[in-house]
């Protein structure tokens, strides 16, 4: 099974290349962040003949994520517990058949810039959400992971330059203290668990030349519980993308299975 994560910044901007990604790369299951679209005007034909069904969960204008998947999608549900008058769409859920079932949870983490203010602590508080659902998820023992853009640069190696991000949202050191709760529950980051060392980047800003410069941060992220863990056989990110037409400012990051 062939599992992607990729934040599109807008479905309608991409409605050439996001196809012909799909055909080029073949994943059964793609998790999306930032359609920026409400559900009922959700491009679906854009996808005819791909073989993928869909399930969104969107917004208009910013926001909104989505899972498109070649295998049977079951017990699909939209939005993190824990807030109910959180109205930001950042978190599907559905539960994958493939020869095993797996629980995919995908998510457009807060920015939280600028910090401190506002926007800073509901990108903490969100992550404290997302942990205890993790936790969740982990008492069920059925194979699961979370797929999307984390808007967190976990390690100075995940920055071409970290003294960029020293006062960021992204990369300050309660933004990576939430994270590591989270992976420390007992997760493996799938793409560092087959992946090692610095120059590997997902995100790309579109000024100042950075993708010319390879100026990119690593921000897109699959965290798998330990039985998905057991099944992981390889990972990658697919950054020819992001010089194709009409790039998104970020790339797929992908991973394998076997279930």
């Amino acid at each position: 099974m062939k599992i992607a994560t990729f934040n599109i910044n807008g479905i309608k901007a991409r409605a050439e290349a996001l196809p012909a990604w799909l055909r080029a790369a073949e994943p059964d299951v793609v998790v999306l962040q930032e359609i920026k679209s409400v559900d009922e005007a959700f491009p679906h034909e854009i996808f005819d003949g791909l073989g993928y069904s869909i399930e969104t969960h969107g917004q208009k204008g910013f926001n909104g994520v989505a899972i498109l998947s070649k295998l049977p999608l079951e017990d699909v549900t939209r939005g993190l517990p824990g807030d109910d008058t959180d109205e930001q769409a950042r978190w599907i859920e559905a539960t994958v058949v493939g020869k095993v079932a797996v629980r995919i949870c995908g998510l457009y983490l807060p920015n939280g810039n600028p910090a401190p203010g506002p926007k800073y602590d509901y990108k903490l508080a969100w992550m404290a959400r997302m942990r205890a659902r993790a936790a969740a998820l982990l008492a069920s023992e059925m194979p699961f992971l979370m797929a999307g853009d984390y808007n967190v640069i976990p390690e100075d190696e995940d920055a071409a330059k970290p003294e960029a991000w020293r006062e960021d949202a992204l990369a300050l050191p309660e933004s990576r203290a939430a994270f590591r709760r989270i992976l420390n529950l007992g997760f493996t980051d799938a793409f560092r668990a087959r992946v090692q060392g610095a120059g590997h980047y997902s995100f790309w800003d579109y000024q100042a030349g950075a993708w010319a410069k390879n100026n990119g941060i690593l921000i897109d992220h699959l965290l798998l519980s330990p039985q998905a863990a057991d099944l992981l056989r390889d990972a990658g990110i697919d950054k020819a993308v992001r010089g194709g037409d009409k790039p998104s400012d970020h790339v797929p990051v992908w991973i394998e299975l076997d279930a």
